[in-house]
């Protein structure tokens, strides 16, 4: 399974390569920082693709675990004097420690990961409706705690003083990594275990799936990653709020799945980059953009309106995704050349 699949995350793993050297070659630094916050993307949405595409369970709930994993890294990774004035309700320890942004991050994930096993213990007896509906029910349970608990979070205001990483290196790596980890989960028996529960759920417990552990392992999985994708968010714009990550962040991510193709890692990856190389491009022309003598400039407000139309022609006519496949060409082209030459040594003499 291993070999005949690792064609797919190499490929991506290159694509998101060719575009972090575009971007260092030729790149002005607000191109750096869009295509930083496409690798970010890349992160949350394929570790939303590791619960919601593997199980068929829609969860509006996992940005609650991005948040998370951003204030952990800025308790983790700020300078104490500031986190003295930003959460003088921190443990001394936590106050004292300032840890790299690398390690950080990491261990903001698991911060993620672990809340996301606590949660999905509950959630995840629900199936259908009833468990999308709990998922916003903890989105909107985590933004309310995180927006109130000002000794702790800081509430509403803005915390500052996170180290900003402007280089996109770690983003890459991080973006690669998520790649790979929801592929290792994909072709792993819990994997293929949820993708069977998914299509044929009477069938999975006849044949002794236990199909709630099968989705709090995905479930814990992807809010671990989300919670890194979410660290490494707070360490690329440097501030935090809690409704940066509330509404806006979970139906951009949700959309970018459901359009490149909620049922394959391909579609969460290039759903990405699509639709983030889009946003940019309506952005740019809201601006305006020299015509002669004169610009032209889409009216403000025109690009979601335009975004929505392109989601909603792309979801009518091709309602699985742009990518409802996963890019497996290398092996297939392979595959097909062995077969080939099978075929012309045992084609007899006569008939050649």
């Amino acid at each position: 399974m291993a070999l005949r699949t690792i064609s797919t995350p190499l490929i991506l793993s290159a694509v998101l390569v060719v575009l972090a050297l575009v971007t260092v070659a030729y790149g002005s630094r607000p191109f750096n920082q869009t295509m930083i916050d496409i690798f970010v993307r890349v992160i949350l949405v394929t570790g939303l693709y590791i619960f919601v595409g593997n199980s068929g369970v829609l969860s509006f709930g996992h940005i609650g675990f991005t948040c998370m994993g951003a204030y952990a890294a800025a308790w983790l990774t700020m300078p104490p004097m500031m986190k003295e004035l930003s959460f003088p309700g921190l443990p001394d320890w936590l106050k004292a420690l300032q840890l790299p942004y690398g390690p950080g991050a990491v261990l903001a994930g698991i911060f993620a990961g672990v809340f996301a096993l606590i949660f999905g213990r509950i959630l995840m007896r629900l199936s259908g409706i009833a468990a999308s509906i709990a998922t916003f029910a903890m989105l909107a349970m985590i933004n309310t705690i995180y927006a109130n608990w000002e000794s702790v979070t800081s509430a509403t205001n803005s915390v500052v003083g996170i180290p900003i990483v402007r280089t996109i290196w770690p983003y890459l790596i991080g973006a690669i990594a998520a790649v790979f980890i929801a592929w290792a989960h994909a072709i792993s028996r819990h994997g293929l275990a949820l993708r069977a529960a998914r299509d044929e759920p009477t069938a999975a417990l006849a044949s002794g799936i236990d199909i709630p552990r099968v989705r709090l392992v995905a479930f814990t999985l992807s809010g671990a990653v989300v919670g890194l994708g979410g660290a490494l968010m707070a360490h690329s714009i440097g501030v935090v709020t809690p409704d940066t990550f509330y509404l806006g962040l979970t139906f951009i991510t949700l959309s970018m799945l459901v359009v490149g193709g909620i049922g394959t890692l391909t579609g969460a990856v290039m759903g990405v980059v699509l639709l983030s190389l889009l946003i940019q491009g309506l952005r740019w022309l809201e601006r305006g953009v020299p015509v002669g003598e004169s610009t032209f400039a889409l009216p403000g407000g025109l690009q979601e309106i335009l975004l929505g139309v392109v989601m909603i022609v792309i979801l009518a006519r091709r309602p699985s995704g742009l990518f409802a496949r996963e890019f497996v060409w290398p092996a297939r082209l392979g595959a097909g050349r062995r077969n080939s030459s099978a075929a012309t040594r045992n084609v007899p003499a006569g008939d050649a």
